[in-house]
């Protein structure tokens, strides 16, 4: 029982930063309906810029908090900046495109990638943590940082639901994704929404980045596999249904957690790929998805 419970708590600081990664990728479907590939790339330059930062700022006589705090702030202005930018140059050209927008998307992942290498170099880059030692709960010994990851995501992911819900804006992402037009016809100002969909999704892409950089080694691929599992959760629990995002990434990081356990980790990656076929053939729509 001991075991169950340590591999529950796992499992659920797991899914904080895969859930993070799939409310991004499931915004963006839902309010432009374009499948974006290179929503890891911001995930990756925000974790770039903190895994610099950080070490830089500490070098320079600052505070292990307040050089967290300007490194993580750099990291999602910067990455998401970049959102912005690319958005403006490439995306609102491509909005309701499936097919233009993979293009464009898989174009630009090889070519971020690139930039990375370049400036950041092909090395593996740590980040000092901003908490040490573990944390006792429920008879479990946790790492206190990894804890502060799992507490930021809730908070984040619930705050992100409840702006969806009751906020103006959230309001109008909600209508331009069920029906575009008929939310046009309403007054709402469909390319002002999407704009600030895509760059809120890229914010919320590039802050996972700077919280998973200081318990993860930092590359400039990167992104590619939690690109790859937040697909996978999206899939699974319905493009474009935030609550599905959620469900999603917490399948993924369970089956992750106790099939990586009781087998080994290969198992788990091909586990997480049944459970997508199975659901594709059962509900292609996914399992929150609407028909």
């Amino acid at each position: 029982m001991e075991t169950v419970v340590q591999l529950i708590l796992i499992g659920v600081q797991i899914s904080s930063v895969y859930v993070l990664f799939a409310l991004g990728l499931t915004l963006i479907f839902g309010v432009l309906r374009i499948v974006n590939f290179a929503h890891g790339q911001f995930f990756t330059i925000s974790a770039l810029i903190v895994s610099v930062a950080i070490p830089w700022f500490l070098s320079h006589g600052f505070s292990i908090t307040l050089a967290y705090v300007l490194g993580c702030v750099a990291g999602i202005a910067c990455a998401t900046l970049l959102g912005a930018i690319l958005y403006q140059l490439a995306f609102r050209r491509f909005q309701r495109d499936m097919t233009g927008s993979f293009v464009l998307s898989v174009g630009l992942v090889l070519l971020l990638e690139g930039i990375n290498q370049d400036l950041f170099g092909g090395g593996v880059r740590t980040v000092p943590p901003l908490l040490g030692g573990n944390v006792s709960l429920l008879g479990m010994s946790l790492s206190s940082q990894r804890l502060l990851l799992c507490a930021l995501a809730v908070v984040l992911a619930a705050l992100l639901v409840w702006m969806l819900a009751t906020t103006r804006l959230g309001k109008a992402m909600r209508a331009v994704s069920i029906d575009h037009e008929s939310a046009m016809l309403q007054g709402i100002a469909y390319r002002s929404i999407a704009f600030r969909g895509f760059v809120l999704a890229t914010a919320i892409g590039a802050i996972a980045g700077a919280l998973i950089a200081p318990i993860s080694t930092v590359t400039p691929v990167f992104g590619d596999s939690y690109l790859i599992k937040g697909f996978i959760a999206v899939i699974i629990g319905g493009l474009g249904s935030v609550p599905g995002a959620i469900l999603g990434s917490l399948f993924i990081a369970f089956l992750e957690t106790f099939v990586g356990f009781y087998l080994d980790p290969s198992s788990a990656s091909l586990a997480i790929f049944v459970l997508v076929m199975l659901v594709l053939l059962v509900k292609p729509q996914g399992v929150l998805g609407r028909a």
